[in-house]
């Protein structure tokens, strides 16, 4: 635009903030519907206007945190140490219907955030063979005691893990069940069991009441039947309320 020639500013009568009105009509549904706060049109000052305006987005960055605090979707965790877990992980994430999260590793999150989906589907690999405790080796090890004080209370939880049953049947997938129970000890509700007999494998510390307490799946010498597992493991799952 061109420049436009402005005559001198004309001086107006100085007006205190306590005479200085700003007629402004509040609709008695600016705030929430369930909130007490009802306006009638009324004249505010506009240092009271000010007032206003910052509650309202004070509430609304409230409501914003409370939904991120509530997420609707399912999350979508693991840990890994040769990359199988996360190949896994990337297969459930493609082949679950449902709302689900980017698979994530839970090294790279603070563990509290879990209590802020609607349910999980988590996975790890069996690393550390024959020990009681740590036996996936990765992230997981580090984070297992945090989970169990968490409240998952009424949510969801399935578990997968990563084994090699032919070089060592013998602890085929354990670290499942140290993450399961963890998950339990949190309060969730645990889903996704697996009949074993579909597998050849010694021993597993992760067969809970006859049954894989998760989905056990072997990339080093089954890979090609992991499609098809993962893809009938999220059908159940989500057949039993993982939403």
């Amino acid at each position: 635009r061109e420049p436009v020639e402005r005559s001198a500013p004309i001086k107006q009568p100085y007006r205190s903030a306590t005479t200085s009105v700003c007629y402004v009509r509040i609709h008695n549904r600016l705030f929430e519907p369930n909130s007490n706060a009802t306006m009638n049109a009324r004249f505010l000052t506009k240092t009271q206007f000010t007032g206003a305006r910052l509650a309202i987005k004070a509430a609304q960055r409230t409501r914003s945190n409370m939904r991120m605090a509530a997420r609707s979707e399912v999350g979508l965790f693991f840990s890994t140490s040769t990359g199988n877990t996360e190949a896994a992980a990337d297969w459930i994430s493609q082949k679950f219907g449902g709302d689900i999260s980017d698979p994530t590793d839970i090294g790279e999150i603070d563990v509290s955030d879990l209590e802020g989906y609607s349910s999980l589907i988590v996975g790890a690999p069996t690393w550390n063979t024959g020990a009681d405790e740590g036996r996936s080796g990765t992230a997981w090890d580090e984070v297992i005691d945090e989970i169990k004080d968490l409240d998952l209370s009424g949510k969801k939880v399935a578990v997968f893990g990563c084994g090699d049953s032919s070089s060592y049947g013998d602890y085929f997938c354990d670290a499942m069940e140290e993450v399961y129970s963890a998950m339990k000890e949190a309060g969730a509700t645990m889903v996704g069991s697996v009949d074993p007999s579909g597998y050849d494998f010694a021993e597993s510390k992760s067969i809970i009441d006859g049954k894989f307490c998760g989905l056990p799946l072997d990339e080093d010498n089954e890979s090609d039947m992991t499609e098809d597992r993962v893809e009938a493991w999220c059908k159940q799952i989500a057949g039993e309320g993982v939403a």
